[in-house]
Order: structure tokens, then sequence, then C-alpha cells
């Protein structure tokens, strides 16, 4: 599997979480755009990124180049991350998942789980 990082924040930490949760998985910090491109043009498989807001930054390329359907938001202030939204969105087809920084240690591990069980 082949995750891209892009998002506005903590782009670095977010994939040492991935790598701590499975060293298998291939993993690329890249712009927003870069990343939206990649899983666009089939070099990687997700995209994950982080923001403020959990959908602005964190998924505003990624909406604009793959389609809403294609994203989901997975955290907001306020709102924390749940497996079973995350499963469900997997199990939809959802390619870019965006959650707020201070949720990174929620939602990166049921993202990972999610894809890894699908």
């Amino acid at each position: 599997m082949k995750i891209v990082i892009g998002g506005q924040v903590d782009k670095k930490e977010i994939e040492q979480l991935i790598k701590g949760l499975d060293s298998s998985i291939t993993t690329i910090v890249k712009s927003d755009l870069e990343a939206a491109m990649a899983v666009k043009t089939g070099q990687a498989d997700y995209y994950v990124g982080a923001c403020h807001t959990g959908g602005g930054g964190a998924l505003a390329m990624a909406i604009a180049l793959l389609g809403m359907p294609n994203c989901e938001t997975v955290s907001m202030p306020g709102h924390q991350p749940s497996a079973e939204r995350i499963e469900n969105a997997v199990k939809s087809g959802k390619k870019a998942f965006g959650f707020t920084a201070d949720h990174k240690d929620q939602a990166v591990p049921m993202i990972i789980n999610a894809l890894k069980n699908k």
C-alpha cells in the first residue's frame, strides 16, 4: 500500500505515525497538489492530510482533483474521529482522508486499520 501525505501541518509526524503502525506501507510526503495528483494518476493508493479544520487545508486539493465523493473529513474541531465512520468511508471507496492535526494520534491508526482490513 502506498500513501501520500499532504495537508498543511504535521506531515512528518503523520508519516512517522504510519510507519510506526506498519513499516511495510510506503509513505511519501508531498505538497497538496502533488499528493492529490499522485492518487489521481495511480502513483499512490491513498491520501491523508491534516490542517486546523480537518477539511480545508487538509483536503482542498484532493477534493478539487479527486472529487468530493472520494474524500472524507475524518475529524473537525470538536468532533473526534470515529472508527465506524472511517471504516464506512473506506468500504465506500474513499481515497483521501483529512483530519485536524490535534486528532492525528487517534485518526491515523483508525485510517490505517480500516485500510488494512477492507
